[in-house]
């Protein structure tokens, strides 16, 4: 158990551990990552695995491109193998208004390097077959997105910032954060008192605690989200999409012999839960019958629940408080955070190093919302 540390990451999902890993091998001495459970045992391990750059804000399709470009290169640099699948992601679109908002955020990501594109639907059933075309007006599909495993992402990034010096503390629950007025002074865990000046709150859906420590209000709440995993099934296309039916939300991509398949649910509520139910399943079934009817057939053996951290704008937090010195953060990402976690990593190192990051992050600041200036996100899942 380290007695000091010059900065202490809360949290070991794919955020902390980029983050971690990026500090340390920038050459910041003494980062300690803290977990309260086993690395990736929270949303990030329950995560659908979606890699992309397809939004609607400028800034989440920076951060989605500047991190598929290092999943593209994970297996060089932390290196480790996660299981990549560059097969693209194919957004179904059943309205006008669907298609011309879609069309602007082709036209923007095209801007800005995302090669995006708008289909007819029968090109988009060409590409994912087990979808009906009754109804759809168009889809947006780019080749760069796919799928990964996000426990190896995880795994890749903590094994290389210990290789850097970063000491990784699993099973070690922060119980609070010591200040001495605007200053922090140490990070209180179950096992031990961690004296440090910095602390990185990377905590997910149990950032609000975190937050509360030391008075800084993080707008996080916990929602749950089912994914059912499905028996093999034959005849699929090895680079069948991410396919999502952008109505009713509904997801699906390979997983194995067999199909990963979500969707969300409006009559859930917030709280920490991750217990499955099946009262979500006659809406979801409702949703495959209308857009991909042959999945109605095919028997479940599997699947699990998670946690989305969700913002009152369903856009991230990233930046640093004003209200305490040097408590950095990085949440809320509202079902996205997984595929931006190696961009994310980037821009918390640079902002604790007082470098300019690749992009500027100051719109996701917590402190938007007191200004009332939302940054919402039209392209989420």
């Amino acid at each position: 158990m380290n007695t000091h540390a010059d900065v202490v990451v809360i949290g070991g999902g794919v955020m902390g551990t980029s983050i971690a890993y990026h500090l340390a091998r920038a050459g910041v001495r003494d980062v300690v990552l803290v977990e309260r459970d086993e690395l990736a045992s929270g949303s990030t391990s329950r995560a659908a695995g979606g890699v992309r750059a397809q939004f609607s804000d400028e800034l989440n399709i920076r951060l989605g491109a500047r991190s598929l470009e290092a999943f593209g290169r994970f297996g060089e640099e932390p290196g480790q193998d996660i299981g990549l699948h560059r097969v693209g992601y194919l957004f179904l679109l059943s309205t006008p208004e669907e298609v011309a908002a879609f069309e602007t955020g082709v036209r923007l990501q095209n801007s800005l390097g995302v090669p995006s594109r708008m289909l007819e639907p029968a090109e988009a059933r060409r590409l994912s077959p087990l979808i009906t075309t009754d109804g759809l007006l168009a889809a947006a599909f780019s080749p760069d997105d796919g799928h990964c495993t996000p426990e190896s992402v995880v795994h890749g990034y903590a094994a290389a910032a210990r290789r850097h010096g970063a000491k990784v503390l699993r099973h070690c629950e922060v119980t609070g954060i010591e200040t001495r007025g605007d200053d922090i002074t140490a990070v209180l865990t179950r096992r031990g008192r961690i004296g440090t000046g910095t602390v990185i709150c990377a905590a997910g859906a149990w950032s609000k605690a975190v937050g509360a420590m030391v008075g800084v209000d993080l707008p996080v709440r916990p929602l749950r989200r089912q994914i059912a995993v499905t028996e093999p099934v034959t005849g699929l296309p090895p680079g069948l999409p991410m396919t999502i039916d952008f109505t009713s939300s509904l997801y699906f991509h390979t997983e194995g012999p067999g199909l990963l398949v979500g969707m969300s649910d409006p009559d859930e509520t917030t709280g920490f839960s991750t217990e499955t139910h099946d009262r979500w399943i006659p809406r979801l079934c409702e949703a495959m019958e209308r857009r991909a009817p042959p999945l109605l057939d095919l028997r479940r053996t599997g699947g699990w629940a998670g946690l989305y951290e969700i913002t009152p704008d369903h856009n991230a937090l990233i930046g640093e408080a004003g209200s305490c010195s040097r408590f950095l953060y990085a949440t809320g990402f509202s079902g996205h955070g997984f595929l931006q976690g190696p961009a994310v990593g980037e821009v918390i190192r640079d902002l604790y190093l007082d470098r300019v990051p690749f992009v500027d992050i100051s719109p996701l600041s917590v402190e938007r919302f007191a200004a009332d200036a939302p940054r919402p996100e039209v392209n989420r899942v």
